[in-house]
């Protein structure tokens, strides 16, 4: 049970239709502004370059961070980071980046031809000097490997339509634009050039953040990782200035357009992430590799389980219970007169609600400090945090014992609370990624959802009216006299041994003949138990009272990315087996997004 309590976001679920933002509660109580901070990871996805994020660029560049990951969890991408990328595909790569790179130098030339401002000019210029560099670059790695790229005289179909698409926008021949011949201002030119660093700024920033994300992973004394170079030039200093100057020119060129003109440079933004995306998943490799992992055991036995409320949803569940009944509630005794089952006026509910959520965010504190307290592991003690968490499993029972006697879930219609469940804001990328793996072909997954919540049917609800009726959903469940709540909860999983015996069990009942891999999908300490027990743990957007209580029992957390490229290096030529993730290796893995999830679990789509 988790206390949060916005009234204005249910009455929002009960009459507005689903909305694809997140929302900001004001009554958020003091347990969840302390206890869910995100943690960080080796490459947070709208921080690990540095710019302004109220720049065009900084914005359009959040906003397609999804594609961003799908190049930084390709195969070659996490074989390159590993070091073990086989030189045949790295031949293959270079011959094709200097193809990419002619079209860029070829794209900066036009641009500055079309630039009004002679300072934009020297600046377009000099960023054409750095892409002369960068083939300079590539032919020491001709030098050091001993390449031919010439026998990659041909352009992979990848490359070309990149290639085309920066050239053909360098000349002027962008939707809404006038022809090439017919642009007679220095502003419609002026354009041209500001469409044409939209389209090469995304390639610029992202092997800025590429080199940064491997760079952070290469060890300064490696003397082994083959690819160190290339590493080194797209993390340096220079490069990063570079990436930096190519999004400030786009800032001062497109400084005076307007809506409609900087919807065409979006367009062009994400369009060009796309097209960098296939370029990087057009690299062939002749080699198995970690990613994607559902690719790489589709012949197993998958089971993906997932936490509901703040891992799946934006809002948690007890929050929007308590709403419904606030919001539902009986404003004075004339109007509780003659309802089926007897229920506390709206004020009175307010006033319980404001007790118990102080009662259970007091308590909760002091039975958190009550497990730090005890002498920290000097390695990974699983049996010790079961036990220590037996505490916490009493807390959570407790209070649910103090809910249900307060009378405060009494008389919830059965209605209200599926309308709220399907105008349920669910973290962004979450319903994306359960559709995706149901609709996988030949892949034997089931998804399971276990969850504190009091009622399994919001939960199943929420997915439903996300398009997602095949999870199975282990929760709580209210008891209902002709659709009224009586204010009596089915108790299955209050606790985290309750979820960690419901994990097993399920684990256990599956199918024993084939190998048989588990993922879980948590965030907070409820969820500790089932995500080490699990193959691979995934921690998204987690509290910090879970690192706090993980760290305290030996656990370490690790970002998820490079825990892949861990796994990259350690991987033989055999290929994938499920013996490549273990349970209860005291390991979990941490994310920012469900479009981490996402790229790892799904890959490109």
């Amino acid at each position: 049970m988790r206390f949060l309590c916005s009234i204005d976001y249910s009455l929002r679920l009960l009459r507005s239709p689903r909305i694809a933002g997140p929302i900001h509660s004001q009554w958020l109580c003091s347990k969840f502004r302390s206890a869910t901070t995100p943690m960080a990871t080796a490459i947070p996805p709208n921080s690990a370059v540095s710019h302004s994020e109220e720049a065009l660029a900084g914005k359009l560049w959040i906003k397609f961070n999804r594609e961003s990951l799908y190049s930084v969890y390709s195969p070659f991408a996490v074989s390159l980071a590993a070091g073990n990328l086989k030189i045949e595909t790295f031949r293959h790569y270079i011959a094709q980046d200097v193809h990419f790179l002619k079209a860029f130098a070829q794209a900066y030339e036009l641009a500055a031809e079309c630039a009004d401002d002679d300072d934009d000019k020297v600046a377009i210029s000099s960023l054409r000097k750095s892409v002369m560099e960068e083939l300079k670059m590539h032919d020491s790695y001709v030098q050091d490997w001993g390449l031919d790229i010439n026998k990659e005289v041909s352009v992979s179909p990848a490359t070309l339509r990149y290639t085309e698409f920066v050239l053909a926008t360098a000349s002027g021949k962008v939707e809404g634009l006038k022809a090439p011949g017919m642009l007679d201002t220095p502003f419609e030119k002026t354009k041209v050039a500001a469409y044409t660093l939209g389209a090469v700024t995304p390639c610029m920033r992202l092997y800025a953040y590429l080199g940064k994300a491997f760079g952070a992973l290469l060890d300064p004394s490696e003397v082994n990782q083959p690819y160190k170079k290339w590493i080194d030039n797209y993390s340096s200093d220079a490069f990063q200035a570079s990436a930096k100057q190519t999004e400030d020119l786009l800032e001062k060129l497109s400084v005076s357009m307007t809506g409609e003109e900087l919807d065409i440079i979006e367009k062009l933004y994400q369009q060009a992430m796309k097209l960098e995306v296939e370029f990087f998943h057009a690299q062939p490799l002749a080699q198995p590799t970690i990613v994607p992992l559902l690719k790489n055991h589709s012949k197993d036995d998958i089971v993906i389980f997932s936490d509901f409320d703040l891992t799946c949803t934006v809002v948690d569940s007890s929050a929007i219970l308590a709403e419904i009944a606030i919001v539902t509630a009986p404003k004075d005794d004339q109007s509780r007169s003659g309802q089926q089952i007897h229920r506390m006026l709206s004020t009175d509910l307010k006033n319980s609600w404001s007790l118990l959520s102080k009662q259970y965010t007091e308590h909760y504190e002091e039975c958190i400090e009550n497990i730090l307290n005890k002498d920290k592991a000097d390695k990974f003690d699983y049996e010790g945090l079961c036990k220590a968490l037996e505490q916490l499993s009493e807390f959570e029972k407790k209070a649910n014992n103090r809910v249900i006697e307060s009378g405060v879930l009494k008389g919830l219609n059965l209605d209200d609370i599926k309308r709220a469940g399907e105008r349920l804001i669910l973290q962004d990328g979450c319903i994306n990624v359960f559709k995706k793996i149901l609709q996988t072909e030949n892949l034997n997954v089931k998804l399971h959802v276990l969850s504190y919540c009091w009622c399994g049917d919001l939960i199943r609800a929420a997915f439903s009216g996300g398009g997602v009726d095949a999870v199975e959903v282990h929760a709580n469940e209210f008891t209902f006299e002709e659709s009224i709540s009586t204010g009596e909860i089915e108790r299955k999983v209050e606790s985290p041994i309750d979820k960690a015996q419901q994990f097993k069990s399920i684990v256990e009942n599956r199918n024993q003949k084939k190998n048989q891999l588990t993922i879980y999908i948590g965030d907070s300490v409820g969820d500790l138990l089932c995500l080490l027990e699990a193959d691979i743990g995934i921690v998204v957007s987690s509290s910090s009272s879970l690192r706090r209580v993980g760290s305290h029992f030996g656990v370490s957390f690790v970002p998820l990315f490079s825990g892949i490229v861990q796994k990259q290096q350690q991987h033989n030529a055999e290929g994938e087996s499920s013996s490549t993730w273990k349970g209860l290796s005291g390991t979990l893995y941490t994310v920012s997004s469900w479009a981490e999830i996402h790229s790892f679990i799904l890959g490109w789509e």
